[in-house]
């Protein structure tokens, strides 16, 4: 919840309207509860979107490396009327859970010199959907000096998806 990069990407869905929520996921912090292997985590993001999203209106799913394995699992539970106008996804975590397909109008942004989720296998994931990722060349799985870029990146790519 205050990883800089979630903190960042959160900051640029505020940039655009949105209003945000970031949480920790269960034994994280100060929560109750303890890792589950993404099964409760995933629990934990459903309650999260039940008790903050408000029907009708649109909403923006974003998650950053396990955050972005379980939001990849939030969208395959909601029905095709709950959808995420847009999902955005930061160095997902592609190599350590098995990342489902997403939609091909998702953001993926991974840093070429990842050494927590190897860019190639995001790339493997990717490939087979056609589904195009954003690399920031030099950079690492925290983005480290390139928040900034981080942040209008996210920003541009929602504009430019009418978000």
């Amino acid at each position: 919840m205050d990883n800089k990069v979630v903190q960042t990407v959160a900051r640029a869905l505020l940039q655009l309207g949105y209003q945000t929520v970031r949480f920790n996921y269960r034994g994280v912090g100060a929560s109750q509860g303890e890792w589950d292997q993404g099964r409760g985590e995933l629990d934990d993001v459903m309650s999260v979107l039940t008790a903050h999203r408000q029907p009708g209106l649109p909403f923006v799913l974003a998650g950053f490396s396990f955050g972005a394995y379980m939001a990849s699992q939030a969208l395959q539970q909601l029905s095709a009327d709950e959808q995420p106008q847009q999902l955005v996804l930061v160095g997902p975590s592609t190599q350590r859970q098995v990342m489902p397909p997403v939609p091909p109008h998702s953001v993926v942004i991974h840093g070429e010199s990842d050494d927590v989720v190897p860019l190639t296998a995001t790339l493997d994931w990717a490939r087979p959907q056609a589904l195009p990722v954003i690399v920031f060349p030099g950079v690492g799985h925290f983005f480290h000096g390139q928040l900034a870029l981080l942040r209008s990146t996210v920003v541009q790519q929602l504009q430019a998806r009418g978000v």
